[in-house]
């Protein structure tokens, strides 16, 4: 099966929700908040970084919850790191 190719506004999003959560993480270390959320430290080191722009569902809630974030206040912020990057 081949992937479709994201589309850079796609990958912007990435990057503003692995902005967005690691700024959540604060001072905890990434290896506690992977080993918390279940998924590997190097899949999150992807995601803050924005490697990997379209995580699955579940990892985003596990990562939200772990953090304490809501996933609608989560994607509100998505959402204004959008607007602001449009409209910069």
């Amino acid at each position: 099966m081949v992937r479709t190719p994201l589309t850079e506004d796609q990958r912007d999003r990435g990057r503003a929700l692995g902005q967005i959560l690691r700024a959540a993480r604060g001072p905890r270390s990434a290896a506690s908040v992977a080993a918390d959320a279940g998924i590997s430290l190097d899949t999150l080191r992807k995601i803050e970084r924005g490697a990997i722009a379209a995580p699955a569902f579940f990892t985003v809630s596990a990562l939200a919850a772990t953090l304490g974030l809501d996933l609608t206040d989560l994607a509100r912020r998505l959402e204004i790191a959008e607007s602001s990057r449009l409209a910069g």
